[in-house]
């Protein structure tokens, strides 16, 4: 008889002992078949986990919620927020959160399932998920984490055996998701709507905690709370904008705490660089376009300093006005952050005055004459041509730059390697996104989908396997829309 291996979780669940305003326990609710359709090996041994116990029956019943593993507490979290412009309740409505695991640098994650199940919350849902989302999530979390962007992670996705019925009968899935943690702008909107003022500053509190402990001994932790949870937006938001990642989705509940990407659902890259893209079948208006992005981040932000009135100072005349005075930096540090990003896209080390102007010359020519985004650059980075080369307004504009990169001390050598880190010559095309997905949901073949993930994991390696993968699609009259898993 050979001895079980143990997959190695070392649970510590700390947000359990939160009051039960903030959470409802859940029982598991099992699926009919599960099978273990990808497992991130990678981040299963960053996370401590044994890759081969991972692969087991046993584990695989743990990934379908078939099974707790031991030390694990599993609820779904409370939490509000404003959808598409509108405030309501929420909750894990299709999640169960195992529990936080502790890896063995100290780091604690979260372990959440997707899809596992209806909950207190689901509001009528059958808190299930199918698979084809729930790959795209695996996809677009990976390729983000590789970009160098601040993101949830995939763990894995089993199926469960089970047909799901949206518009259609689709088969079901359940993905393993890793956040640093699951608290949202949401979860202090629900705090603030539904709870004392002691539960909100507890909240607080174990947010600091957990996230930002340096500022425990700072003389106003909550302000000094409100002010990082502003930079780490601001510069993720930056991050997004700099390699053409459309969210799809920013409402409140979906802007993190850590400043991690979170919700995979109608987000998409955009090929075609143009402000006003919205893939998003649900977001009519353009509320959560490319270009609205920024603008969107800064107003979820004013949410969460509205939520913290009561704790930043016993007068609220007084509270009020710091808030909006710290709301009010978040465009500064949003534009420096995506400044200082574009700079080093065109392998540019120092500042100058008119670099601002020189940056948006180019991104006017590209809307303008419907050029790619990451292909512009990704030419500018090896020295090709792009699709607006001969115009002789960017002739014009290609010297200026030229002349902007011999005024810095640095080599052109050095400005080229800047340009090849700051300039992936691949994202997750949506193209060959669907394609994977495509093969996986509808032929059970998986190799699409593996070898488009392999690409990905270095986006920056600029190599001869990336070149069919930088290819944009093919014209079509019909615009590309994503879907709401849900």
């Amino acid at each position: 008889m050979t001895n079980k291996i143990e997959a190695g979780w070392n649970f510590d669940n700390s947000y359990a002992r939160l009051p039960k305003l903030f959470y409802n326990k859940v029982d598991t609710n099992p699926v009919q078949d599960p099978g273990l359709v990808i497992l991130n090996k990678e981040l299963a041994a960053s996370l401590g986990l044994n890759t081969e116990a991972l692969q087991t029956e046993d584990s695989i019943s743990v990934f379908a919620g078939n099974k707790e593993p031991q030390g694990s507490e599993p609820l779904a979290q409370a939490y509000a927020g404003h959808q598409f412009g509108h405030f309501t309740m929420l909750g894990d409505g299709r999640a169960m959160l195992f529990g936080e695991h502790i890896t063995p640098e100290g780091h604690r994650v979260d372990i959440q399932l997707k899809g596992s199940g209806r909950t207190p919350y689901s509001r009528g849902g059958d808190g299930r998920a199918a698979l084809g989302p729930m790959l795209r999530e695996y996809i677009i979390s990976e390729a983000m984490h590789a970009l160098g962007i601040p993101t949830t992670r995939s763990l894995a996705v089993v199926t469960t055996g089970e047909t799901i019925i949206r518009e259609t009968g689709l088969p079901g899935a359940i993905l393993t998701r890793i956040a640093a943690s699951h608290i949202r702008v949401g979860t202090f909107q629900y705090a603030a709507q539904w709870g004392t003022t002691e539960e909100l500053k507890l909240l607080a509190d174990y947010t600091i905690d957990r996230h930002y402990p340096e500022l425990k001994e700072q003389e106003n932790p909550y302000l000094s709370l409100l002010q990082e949870v502003i930079k780490r937006q601001a510069a993720l938001i930056a991050k997004w904008q700099l390699v053409g990642f459309i969210h799809g989705v920013m409402n409140t509940d979906n802007m993190t705490i850590s400043g991690e990407t979170i919700d995979y659902g109608p987000c998409a890259f955009m090929d075609t660089y143009d402000l006003g893209t919205v893939f998003s079948s649900i977001d009519r208006q353009g509320r959560y376009a490319f270009g609205n992005q920024p603008y969107m981040g800064g107003w979820n932000l004013a949410r969460f300093a509205e939520c913290l009135i009561p704790l930043l100072h016993e007068d609220q005349e007084e509270s009020v006005k710091i808030a909006q005075g710290e709301i009010e930096t978040f465009s500064d540090i949003y534009k420096n952050n995506w400044l200082a990003g574009m700079r080093a896209k065109l392998g540019l080390f120092n500042e100058e005055e008119l670099d601002e102007t020189l940056i948006k010359d180019l991104l006017g020519l590209m809307q303008e004459h419907g050029a790619d985004y990451t292909n512009t650059f990704r030419a500018l980075t090896i020295g090709e041509g792009t699709t607006l080369s001969e115009l002789p307004e960017f002739k014009e504009w290609f010297g200026h730059w030229q002349k902007r990169r011999e005024r810095q001390e640095q080599s052109k050598e050095d400005a080229q390697q800047l340009m090849r880190n700051s300039n992936p010559a691949v994202i997750p095309r949506n193209h060959r996104v669907e394609e994977a997905l495509e093969a996986a949901v509808n032929e059970g073949d998986y190799t699409v989908m593996e070898r488009l993930l392999h690409v990905l994991s270095k986006p920056f390696a600029h190599t001869p396997d990336q070149e069919k993968y930088c290819k944009p699609p093919e014209p079509t009259d019909e615009p590309y829309q994503t879907f709401c898993g849900t």
